[in-house]
């Protein structure tokens, strides 16, 4: 199999009207603006009903899940298609909140898979704009029971026990399956996540959907999803370096990084056996693949798929500086996470025995 036949993949718009939505999605992209209330730009997906279509080269007019079916190591990397059975793992979206969404949790791999045959979902946020003084939720500030969870969600009060954190451009939060959470209004973000849809509402203000009917809440569902542990941080810190790639995210599902550019930045990531999906958050660039001398212009609030085969590359920004986000699943920190979990699930089975 030739890497000349394989190069980075951008897509058409994917754009989604929710009832939170706002303006600024389209512009940041370098669409035409309208009055519609876009809430989200769903980057890369082959979630059914909403796959991302590729709008360059050979593939152009064809569905991103197509493709990938077809040259599943190529695209997705040998252990990629092993471990996920050859369909790409993740989802990506640009959200932008003018009101405050809706409070909610996602269950894990094994709460999903028993109650509706698909996967879980954990995702990270890293905000790309925030008005003043925004905010969002993520986890609780105090420890309550499922009991008062669900008094609370009847009588308004939910947000009493949440914690709230104010943020600004570059902050990162990794939301685990079973966190409850919520991003409020005047924030704009990256949202990385597993390739899921599945979603539990608890609480939405009493707010009508765009249809004008009361939109649906999953409480029993979500209440038994959540994760009740508090945390002493729930801000994902790190510290920013020019022209180097800085691990923001290291989870099981997927790796993130970010990197601030003044120059020609040469990224080499063949050894992850992974595909690629690198964001321009700032400042247009070009991509350069080594083995095929391929280029592909990367503008701002753009997104590019790059298979796993041709995962090397050059990066250069085209002003000043530009702001990409990199993610992957990384293949060499999932041996240590396997192997931890594995001595959990021992560990767990031995301390079951002595009992």
């Amino acid at each position: 199999m030739s890497d000349n036949q394989f190069y980075p993949l951008i897509f058409e718009p994917n754009l989604h009207t929710v009832v939170w939505g706002g303006n600024n999605i389209r512009p940041y992209k370098g669409l035409s603006c309208s009055d519609e209330l876009i809430g989200e730009s769903w980057e890369v997906s082959v979630i059914p009903n909403s796959v991302s279509i590729i709008s360059n080269g050979q593939w152009k007019g064809k569905d991103l899940a197509s493709v990938i079916d077809e040259y599943t190591e190529a695209l997705l990397g040998k252990n990629v298609k092993s471990l996920y059975n050859g369909k790409l793992p993740l989802l990506v979206k640009i959200i932008d909140a003018k009101q405050d969404l809706s409070i909610q949790v996602h269950p894990d791999d094994d709460f999903a898979l028993r109650e509706h045959g698909k996967s879980g979902k954990s995702e990270m946020w890293y905000v790309l704009k925030a008005e003043p003084g925004s905010r969002l939720y993520a986890g609780f500030k105090k420890h309550v029971s499922p009991e008062e969870l669900k008094r609370r969600i009847n009588n308004g009060s939910l947000t009493e026990v949440l914690a709230e954190h104010t943020v600004r451009t570059g902050d990162v939060f990794y939301i685990p399956a079973g966190r409850i959470h919520s991003i409020c209004g005047g924030v704009m973000l990256v949202e990385v996540q597993q390739s899921s849809d599945v979603t539990y509402r608890l609480f939405d203000y009493n707010r009508m959907g765009i249809d004008g009917k009361p939109r649906s809440l999953h409480v029993d569902l979500g209440v038994r999803a959540i994760d009740y542990e508090i945390e002493k941080n729930y801000h994902s810190d790190y510290t920013e370096c020019t022209n180097r790639a800085v691990k923001i995210v290291e989870s099981p599902f997927f790796a993130v990084r970010v990197m601030e550019i003044t120059k020609p930045f040469h990224r080499n990531l063949l050894k992850y056996d992974s595909f690629i999906i690198t964001m321009c958050v700032e400042g247009d660039c070009k991509l350069r693949v080594r083995s095929t001398g391929d280029e592909l212009l990367l503008k701002e609030g753009a997104t590019a798929f790059i298979p796993a085969i041709i995962a090397d590359y050059d990066v250069i920004p085209l002003g000043k500086k530009s702001r990409l986000l990199d993610t992957y699943i990384d293949n060499n920190e999932r041996k240590v996470w396997n192997k931890a979990a594995n001595f959990f699930h021992i560990t767990r089975h031995n301390i079951q025995m002595l009992k």
